[in-house]
């Protein structure tokens, strides 16, 4: 597991001036004991509260969570490797062009996904 920085939920509240228990209220908790248990990652946001943190920071989820947004990735992309060769090895089954593509670019490297040119040069 991925652990360095698992989320940046303390910079920021820190940078907006807001205490523990403020960020609670904002994010409909009744105390800032479970905004330090995110921000010490003894407690892992539901959906609801990553992207309210998203609303009241203005950054996105993955730039405020990068570890688990890192561990998902990874698991993610094990999963549509799995799925690439499953659906290639079975026999007659033809894997649709958008398909493929789509599960080549899940597996591909963060530098060819972002730019379009890579993404070509990699699939070639």
């Amino acid at each position: 597991m991925y652990r360095r920085t698992h989320n940046y939920i303390r910079a920021y509240r820190k940078r907006a001036g807001l205490s523990q228990d403020e960020l609670a209220l904002l994010l409909g908790c009744r105390s800032g004991t479970k905004v330090s248990r995110y921000e010490r990652h003894a407690r892992t946001p539901t959906l609801e509260t990553a992207l309210a943190c998203q609303a009241i920071f203005g950054v996105p989820v993955h730039e405020l969570f990068p570890g688990m947004y890192r561990e998902v990735e990874q698991v993610t992309h094990a999963r549509a490797q799995t799925l690439a060769r499953q659906l290639r090895s079975t026999p007659g089954t033809p894997l649709p062009e958008r398909k493929a593509q789509l599960l080549d670019m899940m597996g591909a490297p963060r530098d060819v996904i972002a730019h379009p040119r890579n993404y070509e040069a990699y699939t070639r």
